[in-house]
C-alpha cells in the first residue's frame, strides 16, 4: 500500500501547500513544481499537475508571477515539445489578470514555449489562443496579445497569416490607450517577421494610424517603432515613410514624444541613411537642442557628439556648434551636465582647427560652471581634447582652469582633478609637471577630506611609477616626510599611508635608508591610532625590507608596541610579529 500512495504524495503535499494560508509557503511549493513534476512523471504532470495550476490561479499576485516564470521552463516536464500545448490553458489565464507583471511573465513564457512548438503544433494551438486573447472581453487579455502575434505568425498559412493581420490592426484601433500602447510597442518585432509586400502597406498604414494617435502615450512607443520599421524597409521607402513621421514627431506637441525623438535619434538616423539625415534631421535636430522644455534639451544633448560623427564637419560647425554654444549657458544646469559629458568627444569629429576656435572657449565655460556635476564631466573626458590639439595649447588653455579646480570646494571635484593627475602627468612630461602641479599634489595630502588625502597618497604612488624612484627620492619623498610633524594626527596617519604606498615603487634600499626611520620614530606617537598604523605599515614593508632590517629593527619595534597599553595597537603589533616569524619560517 505504502508503494501505490509514494507518487501521491507529492501532489497532496502541492495541493495542501498551495491552498495554505501562508504566502511563502504557496510561494515554495510553485517554485518546487519542476521537482514535484519529476515525481509525478511526464504523464500524470500532463493530466493531473496542468490542470490543477489551470484552476489555481486566483492567488496573491507574487505567486501568480512565480507560476508564470516556472511554466516557462516546463516543457522537459511534460513530455517534450510534442505535448508542449498543454502548458498554454494555464499561462492564457494568466495573460489575462489585473497585475502588468505577471501578464508580461506570462507572455515571456507564452512565446519561449512557441518558439519550440512545431509548425503545426502552432497552426493547431498556438494560434487558437493567440485570437482567443485578442478578443478577449477585458483589455489585459488583449494587451497580452499584442507580445504573441511575432510567434505565432510566421508558421501561419496565408489565409492565416492574412486574418493575423487585420486582427493586429483591430488591436491597433482599439478602444483602449493601453491596447494600443502594447500594439505600438509590439509593431517592430511582428513588423520583422512580416513579407516585404504586405510591410510596404497593411503595417505601414497601421503604423501610420499610431503616429497619429490623440494619446501621447501610444505616440511616444511609436517612435521606437520608426527606428525597427526604418531597419526593415529599403533606403528609399524609409526615405518615404518614415522620415516625414520623425520630423512631425519632432515638432509633436507632447515634450515626451519629442523627448523620445531627441534620445532615439541616433538609431533614427542609421535608418533613414547619410542623405536624408542631412537634409531633413539636422534642421530637426536642431529644433531639439532648442526645445523649450529642459528634458528635450538634455537627452537631445547627450547625443551631440554621436550625431556630429554621421555629419561632415562643415555641417557640424555650421549648424551644431552655435546650439552648442548656447546650450553651454543654458539655465538649466543638467543640461550643461549632459552637454558637459559628451562635448569632449566633438574634438576629434571637428578636427583641430575648429576644436582650438570654437571648442576650447566652450570648454573653459563650463569648466568655471558653477555647478559641479559639470565641472567634472568635462574633466573626465580631457584626454580626449588632448589628443586633437596637442598638449601644449591644452596646457596653455586649460591648466590654470584645472589648478583652480584643484582647490574646488566640492570635494569630488577635487577628487576627479587628482584621479586625472597620472595622466596629466604623462602627456605633459616630468618639467612642466614639477613647475605646475608638483606643488598641488602635496598640498592636497593635508585637505580636509580623508577620501581627497587618501587618494593623494596613492597619486603619489602612480607618480613615482610614471617618473621612477630616483625622480620621487628628488621631488617627492623629502615633501611627504617633512609632514610627518603635523601637530594633527590624522595627516601624519595620511603620510603614513603613503610610506606603505611609496615603499614597493622606491625599493629596499631608499625605504631602509629614508622611509623606515620615519616610521620607527612614529611608535613613539603619543596618539594610538598612529601606533597601530605603524604596526600596519611595518607589517607591509616585511616582504620589501632585508631579514637582518627586519630582525635588528622593525622587530624590537613590534615587541615594544605589543605590549602598549592600548588593546588594539596590541592587536595590530601581534599581527606584524606574526608575519615577521612566517617570514622567518619560509626563508
Amino acid at each position: 500500500m505504502a508503494m501505490i500512495d509514494e507518487p501521491l504524495y507529492p501532489i497532496a503535499v502541492l495541493i495542501d501547500e498551495l491552498k495554505n494560508e501562508d504566502i511563502q509557503l504557496r510561494l515554495n511549493s510553485i517554485r518546487r513544481l519542476s521537482t514535484i513534476a519529476r515525481a509525478l512523471g511526464e504523464e500524470r504532470t500532463r493530466k493531473e499537475l496542468i490542470p490543477f495550476l489551470s484552476e489555481n490561479n486566483d492567488d496573491e499576485d507574487e505567486v501568480l508571477l512565480a507560476m508564470a516564470e516556472e511554466l516557462g521552463v516546463f516543457i522537459p516536464y511534460v513530455g517534450g515539445v510534442e505535448h508542449a500545448h498543454v502548458l498554454l490553458p494555464p499561462l492564457e489565464t494568466l495573460c489575462t489578470v489585473e497585475e502588468t507583471c505577471v501578464r508580461d511573465k506570462a507572455v515571456e513564457s507564452l512565446c519561449r514555449i512557441g518558439a519550440q512548438m512545431k509548425e503545426n503544433d502552432i497552426v493547431d494551438w498556438f494560434i487558437p489562443v493567440v485570437k482567443r486573447l485578442a478578443a478577449g472581453e477585458w483589455f489585459t487579455a488583449r494587451v497580452s496579445s499584442c507580445g504573441l502575434f511575432h510567434i505565432a505568425y510566421p508558421s501561419a498559412l496565408d489565409q492565416l497569416k492574412t486574418e493575423l493581420r487585420t486582427i493586429y490592426g483591430q488591436l491597433c484601433q482599439d478602444d483602449m490607450p493601453m491596447v494600443r500602447r502594447a500594439a505600438a510597442s509590439n509593431l517592430g518585432k511582428f513588423a520583422a517577421t512580416v513579407e516585404q509586400s504586405h510591410l510596404k502597406t497593411e503595417i505601414m498604414s497601421i503604423f501610420d494610424d499610431l503616429t497619429q494617435d490623440d494619446q501621447d502615450s501610444v505616440r511616444l512607443l511609436a517612435v521606437e517603432g520608426c527606428a525597427a520599421l526604418g531597419k526593415l524597409l529599403e533606403p528609399q521607402d524609409c526615405a518615404a515613410h518614415i522620415l516625414p513621421v520623425i520630423v512631425n514627431f519632432s515638432q509633436d506637441k507632447s515634450w515626451r514624444v519629442r523627448y523620445m525623438v531627441a534620445n532615439q535619434l541616433y538609431e533614427l538616423c542609421e535608418a533613414v541613411g547619410p542623405e536624408p539625415t542631412r537634409a531633413d534631421l539636422v534642421p530637426a535636430y536642431v529644433r531639439l537642442l532648442r526645445d523649450n522644455e529642459a528634458e528635450v534639451r538634455i537627452a537631445a544633448a547627450g547625443k551631440v557628439t554621436k550625431f556630429c560623427r554621421i555629419l561632415s564637419p562643415q555641417l557640424a560647425i555650421q549648424h551644431i556648434l552655435p546650439c552648442v554654444k548656447e546650450l553651454s549657458s543654458d539655465s538649466s544646469q543638467h543640461v550643461r551636465s549632459a552637454l558637459a559629458s559628451v562635448i569632449m568627444g566633438m574634438a576629434p569629429v571637428l578636427g583641430k582647427d575648429a576644436t582650438i576656435e570654437q571648442l576650447l572657449p566652450i570648454f573653459l565655460s563650463l569648466l568655471k560652471d558653477e555647478f559641479p556635476d559639470v565641472r567634472l564631466n568635462i574633466i573626465s573626458k580631457l584626454d580626449q581634447v588632448n589628443q586633437v590639439i596637442g598638449i601644449d595649447l591644452l596646457s596653455q588653455s586649460l591648466l590654470p582652469a584645472i589648478v583652480e579646480l584643484a582647490e574646488d570646494r566640492h570635494w569630488r571635484v577635487r577628487l576627479a582633478i587628482i584621479e586625472y593627475i597620472p595622466l596629466l602627468a604623462s602627456q605633459l612630461g616630468v618639467g612642466f609637471f614639477d613647475d605646475k602641479l608638483g606643488a598641488l599634489c602635496m598640498q592636497w595630502l593635508e585637505d580636509k577630506v580623508f577620501s581627497i588625502r587618501d587618494a593623494a597618497a596613492n597619486n603619489l604612488k602612480r607618480l613615482a611609477e610614471e617618473f621612477g624612484p630616483e625622480w620621487a627620492m628628488q621631488h617627492i619623498i623629502p615633501q611627504v616626510l617633512e609632514k610627518i610633524n603635523n601637530p594633527h594626527y590624522l595627516y601624519r596617519m595620511t603620510i603614513l599611508e603613503a610610506i606603505s604606498l611609496l615603499a614597493p615603487v622606491m625599493g629596499a634600499e631608499i625605504t631602509c635608508q629614508k622611509l623606515l626611520p620615519v616610521v620607527i620614530n612614529s611608535s613613539k606617537d603619543r596618539v594610538p591610532n598612529i601606533k597601530f598604523n605603524v604596526a600596519k605599515v611595518l607589517q607591509s614593508l616585511i616582504p620589501i625590507l632585508d631579514q637582518s632590517v627586519v630582525e635588528k629593527t622593525v622587530r624590537p619595534c613590534l615587541v615594544e608596541l605589543s605590549e602598549d597599553p592600548d588593546v588594539d595597537v596590541r592587536y595590530y603589533a601581534n599581527q606584524a610579529l606574526q608575519a615577521c616569524d612566517q617570514m622567518m619560517v619560509s626563508s
